[in-house]
C-alpha cells in the first residue's frame, strides 16, 4: 500500500470513504464517488487496488480484522 502513497497524494479528491463487511472481514476504501474500477491488482498480503483509466480509485483490504499495522 505504501508505493501507491504518492499517487493518492496527488488525487484531485481528497475524500475517502470506507466500509466494513464483517462477515467478510473486508474493508472497502474509495477515493472516487462513483467508483467504475476497470482494472485491478492484488498484492502480496491480500489487497486489492482498484483502477480506473489508470488512476487509483479504491482499495480493498482482505482479512481486515487481523492487521494490526497495516499503515
Amino acid at each position: 500500500i505504501l508505493h501507491i502513497t504518492p499517487q493518492l497524494l496527488k488525487m484531485p479528491s481528497k475524500h475517502v470513504w470506507y466500509s466494513y463487511d464483517e462477515d467478510a472481514d473486508v474493508l472497502y476504501l474509495n477515493f472516487k464517488k462513483p467508483s467504475r474500477a476497470d482494472d485491478s491488482e492484488i498484492t502480496d498480503d491480500n489487497v486489492i487496488i482498484r483502477y480506473e483509466k489508470g488512476e487509483v480509485v479504491g482499495i480493498t483490504i482482505l482479512n481486515a480484522s487481523q492487521r494490526s499495522n497495516l499503515f
